[in-house]
């Protein structure tokens, strides 16, 4: 009888298994290597820092030492630049009249004068003054000059007129740098305000004041008359 089942095909053969001990693509660094890895990354970090921390202070001692070879005007300009500009320095005068004072003065004196100024209201800064009436200057340069004269009477003859004075020294000839005018109707009751304002340049020692034709003719209100100065 013949076996119908019997082939001479064989079976497939089995694959392979892998064993633990076949070699893999990335071998684990042993910990010697590890600890090796590690102090060399440490050390690369640390001597990153150290050359940042070297470069700035390198720049910041180049920066110094530039700005003080520059001359004093170019120093400012420079700070300037930078937009934060420090005024807490800068020459300044708010002149400021005493009541009690312009009213006496407005009964006994009839004439030419110089406006008096009461310093205790006044606000000076970097500048002197020379007997209530002169402002002495102290630190030399461009000044914005400017003064506002409020009168009550007018004058019959001539108009109105206020005049800021520079002489350069307490001994020195006066001179005008700027007036003003206005005009006044003496039948009416009204105000005339004669303003006036300029850049002036000063040196120091030098003096400046107002001076009216007649004092008698000023107004007193609070606020109506002024004068000042502030170094550019």
């Amino acid at each position: 009888m013949i076996n119908t089942y019997q082939t001479s095909v064989a079976a497939p053969p089995v694959p392979p298994r892998l064993s633990r001990s076949q070699q893999v693509l990335f071998p684990v660094p042993s910990q010697g290597h590890s600890k090796s890895l590690i102090r060399f990354l440490v050390g690369v970090v640390v001597l990153h820092l150290f050359l940042s921390v070297g470069g700035f202070i390198y720049l910041r001692q180049n920066d110094t030492m530039h700005q003080s070879q520059l001359p004093s005007d170019e120093g400012k300009v420079a700070y300037r630049s930078s937009g934060k500009q420090d005024t807490s320095n800068r020459a300044l005068a708010r002149m400021v009249i005493k009541q009690q004072v312009q009213q006496q003065v407005q009964k006994r004196v009839k004439g030419p004068g110089y406006l008096q100024w009461d310093m205790g209201d006044s606000v000076l800064k970097s500048v002197s003054y020379y007997h209530k009436i002169w402002l002495t200057i102290e630190q030399p340069g461009d000044y914005y000059v400017y003064s506002r004269v409020t009168f009550s009477k007018g004058d019959t003859t001539r108009p109105l007129v206020s005049m800021v004075k520079l002489r350069e020294s307490e001994k020195g000839e006066e001179k005008i740098v700027m007036q003003a005018y206005c005009n006044l109707n003496i039948s009416t009751q009204q105000l005339c305000t004669a303003t006036q304002g300029g850049l002036v340049t000063l040196e120091k020692g030098n003096q400046l004041s107002v001076w009216l034709q007649d004092l008698s003719l000023l107004t007193y209100m609070e606020g109506a008359t002024a004068f000042g100065i502030f170094r550019l």
